[in-house]
């Protein structure tokens, strides 16, 4: 009989979290991809998120991602995720996350890991291979539009290019001309080539270019006119509720997991609400990756991703040890105190 002991306890600063992923996006790339392939062969277990809300505070809310990620990547755990829309007016990021892994073995957690940084980059490169796969067989965007110019905009940036993605023309729209003109700053600051065109409507915006990405902090639908998107753009509709339902039924849709999608009042859910049927979902980002769908050249597509606790859990995984590898692990010595069954 194997004699099993706990692990020892790390927690792992958000400095600690940048450090192992900066300059790492075609490396997180392929792994998202592998989660990605793992979860089309029911190697994990993804159960369905779960919202802690709040009636004092309507537009906030924090949730559970619980995850258990099977293959070579194998560990569970749990993210938990707030979300406090308020906190912009302060300049403080909206988000704020913890991410706990626990060891499959025995249960036992074995690190705590600053985790909004990990979100990010999770659902960046993300954004990122959809972006890469959807538009094989179509002309490759060539201009790059943002709505919602936060750190998720940032992020999805970064992984854009740092996988190889060149545009000729960066085009922002912020309702906050601050937050626009500081994510103009920092394109400039990063080298991007191109020219970079601040927006004062989304419609100038969508009608100009030909990858979009939504990475805003909207509860429901704001852009209704299908007719802003006859131009068949590519679209990474990563804030998932910022299309009206007509938008979509009128487009080919893809996301991670139809499950999870189709929930929470998200734009797929309220088309789904309205027409009764999932069949405007053409399938999911592993029926692409996997070639049992053929992406169309001359629809507009729309990526909507819930975000999948497994994709936590194996960046998670993967800067823990990166970590470790360098002997920077802060453990906390004693961390589990009662470890004799009987006394």
């Amino acid at each position: 009989m194997t004699t099993l002991t706990a692990p020892p306890f790390a927690v792992i600063s958000g400095s600690q979290v940048q450090q192992a992923l900066h300059g790492r996006e075609s490396e997180i790339a392929d792994l998202v991809e592998a989660v990605y392939r793992l979860h089309g062969t029911g190697d994990c277990v993804n159960p369905p998120s779960y919202f802690l809300r709040f009636p004092d505070r309507p537009t906030s809310r924090i949730i559970a991602l619980p995850a258990s990620l099977g293959g070579p990547l194998r560990v569970d755990g749990l993210k938990w995720i707030s979300s406090f829309p308020e906190n912009t007016l302060s300049g403080l990021p909206r988000a704020s996350a913890v991410l706990i892994l626990n060891d499959p073995d025995t249960g036992y957690p074995y690190a705590c890991l600053e985790s909004s940084v990990i979100s990010a980059t999770r659902t960046a490169s993300s954004a990122a291979l959809a972006a890469d796969r959807l538009s094989s067989g179509r002309t490759r965007p060539t201009r790059v539009g943002f709505i919602g110019t936060g750190l998720i905009a940032r992020y999805v940036h970064t992984h854009l290019t740092g996988t190889g993605w060149e545009f000729e023309e960066t085009g922002v729209h912020d309702l906050s001309p601050k937050s626009a003109a500081g994510f103009r700053g920092y394109l400039e600051r990063s080298g991007s080539k191109g020219r970079v065109q601040v927006h004062d409507d989304p419609e100038t915006l969508i009608r100009s270019c030909d990858l979009l990405v939504f990475a805003t902090i909207a509860g429901k639908p704001h852009v209704h006119d299908p007719s802003w998107f006859t131009h068949h753009p590519l679209v990474l509709h990563v804030s998932l509720r910022d299309l009206a339902p007509e938008i979509l039924l009128a487009s080919a849709n893809f996301v991670d997991d139809v499950e999870h999608c189709l929930k929470a009042d998200t734009s797929p859910h309220l088309a789904e609400q309205l027409t009764g049927s999932r069949d405007f979902i053409d399938g999911t980002l592993d029926d692409v990756l996997t070639a049992r769908v053929t992406v169309p050249a001359d629809r507009t597509v729309v990526f909507s991703p819930f975000g999948l606790g497994v994709l936590d859990l194996a960046v998670g995984r993967f800067v823990h040890d990166e970590v470790a590898g360098r002997g920077e692990l802060h453990v906390i010595d004693g961390f589990f105190h009662e470890l004799r069954r009987y006394g």
